[in-house]
C-alpha cells in the first residue's frame, strides 16, 4: 500500500478544497515545491499533484509550479487537472512526471484516452470522481448520469496503470474514507485502485489496508496531513506492515 500526499495547486499556491468547492478553499503554502520536499522528507514515495485551475480551464495553468515540484524532489509525481490533449500529456511526461491523470477527457474524448494508453499505458492513470456513485467532471462542477463502475469498465482493457477513485462528498472533509464504496468498486474491476477522499487520521489508513486485498494499491491523503490530524511518517510506517 502506497501513502500518497496530495498537493493541490491554485494560482501557484498549495491549497485544499472542501468537497471540491472552490469557494471553500484554504491556502496552506505559497511554496508548493517546499511542501513537496517536506512530504518526501517524511517518507512519501509518490506525490499526487492536481492543477485545480487547469481542471476548470481544460488546459494547464500551473505548469511552472508543477515543474518546480518535479525539480525539487527525487520521488515520482502523478499529475492531473486539464490534461485533455496529447500535447499536454507529453509535455508533463517530458517534464519528468511519472504518471498523468486523465479525468474529464475520459468522457469527452474516449479516442484520446485510448491513444494515450496505447502509447503511454503504464504512465496513465484514470481519475474517477464520484458523488453518490455517479461521475462528476470539469473540476467536479458537472454531475453526470454515468456510474463510476460503468466508466471504469469502459477502460478495463486499456492497460491503465491505476484508477484514482475519489468520493467527492468526503474529499477535504476529514469524515472518513468511504470504505464500503471503495472496496466494492475495486472488487468489480481488474485495474488497481487508488483510494481518495475523507482521510481523517490513522484509523482510516488501517481501514484502507484491510481492503488492499480487493485491489486497492494506495491512498491519497490531503487535508488531514495539513491540519496535523495525520502524521505522514506514522501512516507510511503502518502501510509497511503486512495485513492478511
Amino acid at each position: 500500500m502506497i501513502i500518497i500526499p496530495a498537493i493541490d495547486l491554485r494560482d501557484g499556491k498549495c491549497v485544499r478544497l472542501a468537497q471540491g468547492n472552490f469557494d471553500l478553499m484554504t491556502v496552506y503554502s505559497d511554496d508548493p515545491a517546499e511542501m513537496a520536499v517536506r512530504w518526501q522528507t517524511k517518507g512519501a514515495e509518490r506525490l499526487h499533484v492536481v492543477d485545480l485551475d487547469g481542471s476548470l480551464a481544460g488546459l494547464p495553468k500551473n505548469m511552472s509550479t508543477v515543474k518546480s515540484i518535479i525539480g525539487a524532489v527525487n520521488i515520482p509525481i502523478e499529475i492531473g487537472g486539464g490534461i485533455r490533449d496529447m500535447g499536454t500529456l507529453e509535455g508533463y511526461l517530458s517534464a519528468g512526471a511519472g504518471w498523468v491523470i486523465l479525468g474529464t477527457a475520459a468522457l469527452r474524448d474516449e479516442s484520446f484516452v485510448r491513444e494515450a494508453c496505447r502509447l503511454y499505458g503504464r504512465h496513465i492513470i484514470l481519475g474517477i470522481d464520484a458523488a453518490d456513485g455517479m461521475v462528476a467532471v470539469q473540476g467536479w462542477t458537472e454531475k453526470t448520469s454515468i456510474s463510476a463502475h460503468e466508466l471504469a469498465k469502459r477502460f478495463e482493457d486499456y492497460g491503465l496503470s491505476a484508477i484514482v477513485y475519489t468520493d467527492i462528498k468526503r474529499d477535504g472533509m476529514e469524515t472518513g474514507v468511504n470504505i464500503e464504496a471503495t472496496g466494492t468498486f475495486a472488487r468489480l474491476i481488474k485495474t488497481p485502485v487508488i483510494a481518495s477522499g475523507g482521510v481523517s487520521g490513522i484509523n482510516d489508513i488501517e481501514k484502507v489496508l484491510m481492503i488492499e486485498k480487493d485491489g486497492v494499491m494506495g491512498i491519497i491523503v490531503g487535508k488531514s496531513l495539513y491540519t496535523g490530524a495525520l502524521l505522514l511518517e506514522n501512516a507510511v510506517a503502518l502501510s509497511k506492515k503486512i495485513y492478511k
